[in-house]
């Protein structure tokens, strides 16, 4: 996913399922696990709590 988008730009992802949503769309596109965060903190502001919350009971 190679975008560069300014900060200001960023959109919040804050809320489990959108998270989830990302995940999936990142999985599906063949991001393995390590990747993931690094690939969304590069388009969005993630809250790293809720993603934490996620990717453990995931």
């Amino acid at each position: 996913m190679e975008r560069y988008v300014e900060d200001h730009q960023k959109r919040r992802l804050t809320e489990h399922v959108d998270i989830m949503t990302a995940i999936d769309i990142l999985k599906s596109q063949g991001y393995d696990h390590d990747e993931l965060i690094a690939e969304l903190t590069k388009v969005f502001f993630v809250d790293l709590d809720a993603y934490n919350e996620v990717v453990v009971a995931a």
